[in-house]
């Protein structure tokens, strides 16, 4: 058995290879409000408000929920010239720097930029074309902010859309690369770039030849009309997942049809998992079995539901019993094992002190209160 262990432990991995440079560390530094974006920057999370665009109040009061949450950059929507003033006494009032998401008028894309958008958010393609997009160009460069291309699968350029040699991820990647070339003839360079779809492989493939043929432009990643909650995130972590881990990405959000706040939850999650960026709680919780002697599902909820409000990344385990107990979890900052209607809780592997079931969340979260 020793040698056999021996045999095991003498097994080389081959050595992991990996760009000395990611591709998030060599694109351009850009400053949305008081945000950095790009140049190595973390990856700044964001999302959008659903609130009406005329409605001031209703819409800082969502920017005030996302900011809680962690959201560092909002987009509201300006959809008509009569929003124009609602916009500039949100951005006026808001904590965090606001994105005007403009489509079809390139009016109210340069007066968002006079207004105090500290982004903008333009499509060339539904915006009027190019000749259309100079006058954007020009509002942003005198304001100092820079402007988003996204391009969509749904909203490409008909000549592009049609062509059969191309591939869905290459006209995007075309599509957005040309608006780029164009923005930086023109002397503007502060230039962000999109490229979704709701396909998940779509995407991925588009943002890799996105990080290869524009290497210095930031990108804004993320799976389009990705769904509703559940579907959503599953679809989003695989594609944003992906990208992350190969250093491809500068800004994100992950797009749900759900409170925009799960969004930035889900953006938390996502980032904590790979490491990058921790802001938020770790739940650690085993999956049941015919060992479990407590309710673990409702207990595991009960924890997830209180911790939602903790802004601090702890890592707290909720498992079943001792077979899942200190030892699997010695790395939680906090836990809990449970027995037979009681739990163990227990800090780095260490016993704490043992409580009745009906009192292993308050624990828990008195113990979570020191940290």
């Amino acid at each position: 058995m020793q040698n056999e262990q021996n045999e095991q432990n003498s097994v080389p991995f081959p050595a992991r290879e990996r760009a000395d440079v990611l591709p998030n560390k060599r694109t351009r530094r850009l400053a949305v409000g008081n945000v950095a974006l790009g140049g190595g920057a973390p990856v700044v999370v964001q999302s959008m408000l659903n609130a009406p665009a005329s409605d001031v109040q209703a819409n800082l009061a969502q920017i005030k929920a996302l900011a809680d949450a962690g959201c560092e950059v909002v987009r509201m929507a300006v959809p008509h010239r009569r929003d124009l003033d609602a916009f500039q006494a949100v951005c006026e009032a808001s904590p965090l720097p606001v994105v005007a998401d403009v489509h079809f008028d390139p009016h109210i894309a340069c007066e968002a930029a006079r207004r105090g958008a500290a982004k903008l958010r333009i499509n060339p393609g539904n915006i009027g074309g190019l000749a259309a997009t100079d006058a954007v160009l020009d509002a942003a460069g005198e304001a100092g902010i820079p402007i988003r291309i996204g391009v969509n699968a749904g909203s490409l350029d008909k000549s592009l859309a049609a062509r059969d040699d191309l591939s869905l991820p290459e006209k995007l990647a075309r599509s957005a690369c040309a608006y780029v070339e164009y923005c930086e003839r023109k002397g503007f360079h502060d230039v962000v770039v999109s490229a979704k779809a709701h396909d998940v492989r779509a995407t991925v493939d588009t943002y890799r030849l996105l990080s290869t043929a524009i290497p210095h432009v930031p990108l804004h990643i993320g799976v389009t009309e990705a769904g509703t909650a559940f579907q959503g995130v599953i679809k989003s972590a695989c594609g944003l997942g992906i990208l992350l881990e190969q250093g491809i990405g500068d800004t994100m959000r992950i797009s749900l049809t759900d409170d925009p706040v799960q969004e930035i939850r889900a953006c938390w999650a996502l980032l904590g998992s790979l490491g990058l960026r921790n802001r938020t709680p770790e739940i650690i919780s085993c999956p049941t079995c015919g060992r479990c002697q407590v309710d673990l599902i409702s207990l595991a909820k009960q924890v997830e539901q209180r911790l939602s409000s903790v802004a601090k990344p702890v890592r707290v385990a909720v498992m079943g019993c001792v077979v899942n107990g200190p030892g699997e979890a010695a790395d939680a900052d906090l836990g809990v094992a449970c027995g037979d209607g009681c739990g163990v809780l227990f800090s780095h592997g260490n016993v704490v002190r043992k409580v009745p079931e009906s009192g292993i969340v308050d624990a828990l979260m008195e113990e979570v209160a020191k940290l």
